[in-house]
């Protein structure tokens, strides 16, 4: 951490924040209390102005060309599964999928619409690096689904998609603003690629369409299809990420979760 004590100073106390970069802090002084990052993406800027993200403070860019970001560090708290059926996180989630501006920020950024063949493509490659890792049943009988139906959920319509609207990348602060943080792994994509893995964990089936009116859609029957298409994918996604990084306890839960979804959807 010099870096961060060279452009600090040595007054600041500086604590690292967790995360899976291991990139990110916390540093205090006083009063003043930053959240800071390494190489955070440009992105960063134009979520502050949106106030979809803790206040921007500064940015700085180190010698060798690393770029810091110093973001207000906010009293509150992340918000439990109870607390993700909200009507505020719906209304946050549709304001982010139908911002322009961060859609064309993001796509001057180099990121093209990820299509459903490219999700299968990527999970397929994914397997075949854990081809030596003992197979699970669940795991070939969700990519027998993905294949089976990745022609029926091609969609015209492509939004700035968080990708992982796990509860825990919501922060509600202490004044009562509620943020969606963590936007490492954005992309341009099918707005039902964040939709379906937040309803199929947090949100009761029978109050799907209550929450999507609040959202801001009218649902029918290609949505639903969609949205379980990208929850089956995230989660092999995940399981997958998770497996390469020898996490076998958390790839289990989440496998678990993932028989789940399928028997309850008669995916097998």
């Amino acid at each position: 951490m010099n870096w961060l004590e060279h452009i600090l100073g040595s007054n600041w106390k500086i604590t690292p924040a967790g995360g899976s970069t291991g990139e990110a802090y916390y540093a205090q002084n006083g009063g003043k209390r930053l959240f800071l990052k390494r190489n955070s993406s440009p992105f960063l800027a134009v979520l502050s102005a949106e106030g979809i993200v803790p206040k921007l403070m500064w940015t700085k860019r180190l010698e060798n060309g690393d770029v810091i970001t110093a973001q207000d560090w906010l009293e509150g708290h992340e918000l439990s599964a109870e607390e993700m059926k909200h009507p505020r996180v719906a209304a946050l989630l549709s304001k982010i999928h139908h911002s322009s501006e961060l859609l064309d920020m993001l796509m001057r950024l180099g990121k093209h619409p990820l299509t459903p063949s490219e999700v299968l493509t990527d999970i397929k490659e994914n397997q075949k690096i854990l081809g030596q890792v003992e197979p699970r049943i669940e795991m070939h009988q969700a990519i027998q689904y993905l294949e089976k139906h990745v022609q029926e959920v091609e969609f015209a319509r492509h939004v700035v998609c968080h990708c992982d609207t796990n509860h825990n990348n919501w922060l509600l602060s202490s004044r009562d603003q509620l943020y969606l943080i963590d936007w490492d792994n954005a992309m341009v994509a099918d707005p039902a690629l964040d939709l379906g893995m937040l309803l199929y964990s947090y949100i009761p089936q029978e109050d799907w369409n209550r929450w999507l009116n609040q959202y801001g859609v009218e649902p029918n029957a290609h949505l639903f299809n969609r949205m379980t298409w990208y929850a089956v994918s995230q989660s092999l996604a995940f399981i997958q990420w998770h497996m390469m990084r020898g996490e076998y306890q958390e790839a289990s839960i989440r496998m678990i979760k993932l028989r789940d979804m399928m028997v309850h959807h008669e995916i097998i």
